[in-house]
């Protein structure tokens, strides 16, 4: 990995990991790519930034070119809940987008990774402990998408040679870029308002465990993962990564360790809801640890006291 195309820029890994990669890899050597321009982010103003859409196969192939790039690194999708609202353009984006990737990558014999998430399980999949190897069957369009994504990596890998690798992100959680409408998104949101209400109403259940990770330990992991030896990795696409499994209650009583009069309701969406409740309540990630030596570095606590300190430093 030398020189590095990164599609879904601006969106909440993309953000972190445009920076990342210019620090190990060097600012001309990453092309950070969205359909639209935010002028004051540092991922647009302080290196290389193109607008993409990339259901645009000619233009996607033309500027992955033009730039001699290596490796490709496919962010840009519709999540969980608001594929929800529209799960025909849900399927078109994420699927289309998926394919000119791919074939991008083909034609410049280039590394791919694109993620996949603990939304390509169902409500038939072992909950607890989930196996790296199990039954898959999403009940929403996202995780439809996710399933099919895995496949046609795996399928490319094995009909073309391609270098296709992936993880099974679970929910994640930064004080840089909020979320962009995943089920999830509450573990993001509830530290912003624990900060500047001192209260939160949450979206999701008590009780509903969903495994989650900060993003650090994300970023560490699509780092450590395109940087693996090929020849021993036999899953590719996708690994299980998790750090922490924990519901609702068990975040509130981590923040008010720091806030002792934090205070959290609930107010339930039945669509999330619905959503987390077919997702595992917590996974195996061996295979990841064994084949690439995945490590989280966060747990709860931990990622707790980070998120605080960081958003306290912030406008919110």
């Amino acid at each position: 990995m030398k020189k590095v195309l990164v599609t879904g820029a601006l969106g909440q890994i993309g953000s972190e990991l445009v920076l990342r990669l210019r620090k190990d890899l060097g600012v001309d050597n990453v092309v950070a790519t969205d359909i639209k321009r935010i002028e004051d982010n540092e991922v647009v103003t302080d290196g290389v930034f193109e607008i993409l859409d990339v259901m645009d196969y000619n233009k996607f192939l033309q500027l992955a070119k033009d730039s001699n790039v290596d490796t490709i690194i496919h962010l840009a999708a519709l999540l969980s809940a608001t594929a929800e609202k529209n799960p025909q353009l849900g399927w078109s984006l994420n699927m289309q987008g998926l394919v000119n990737g791919l074939e991008v990558a083909r034609e410049l014999d280039a590394k791919f990774f694109a993620p996949s998430s603990i939304a390509a399980f169902g409500n038939d999949t072992p909950k607890d402990n989930t196996p790296q190897d199990t039954l898959m069957r999403p009940s929403t369009m996202y995780g439809v998408t996710k399933v099919a994504g895995e496949l046609l990596c795996d399928y490319y890998h094995t009909k073309y040679g391609l270098d296709t690798r992936s993880v099974r992100f679970p929910g994640l959680i930064s004080h840089k870029v909020l979320p962009g409408g995943g089920t999830t998104d509450y573990a993001v949101h509830i530290y912003y308002d624990a900060l500047k209400y001192g209260k939160y109403t949450s979206f999701i259940a008590e009780g509903t465990y969903m495994d989650m990770m900060y993003m650090d330990d994300a970023i560490d992991a699509v780092v450590d993962l395109l940087n693996a030896d090929s020849s021993k990795l036999k899953h590719r696409n996708s690994f299980n990564i998790a750090a922490m499994s924990f519901e609702p209650e068990q975040i509130a009583a981590s923040i008010r360790k720091y806030i002792p009069n934090f205070e959290m309701d609930y107010d339930v969406d039945p669509v999330r809801q619905g959503i987390a409740n077919s997702w595992p309540n917590s996974i195996d990630s061996t295979c990841a640890t064994e084949e690439w030596g995945f490590e989280p570095k966060f747990d709860l606590d931990k990622m707790t006291k980070t998120m605080l300190d960081e958003l306290s430093k912030k406008e919110i």
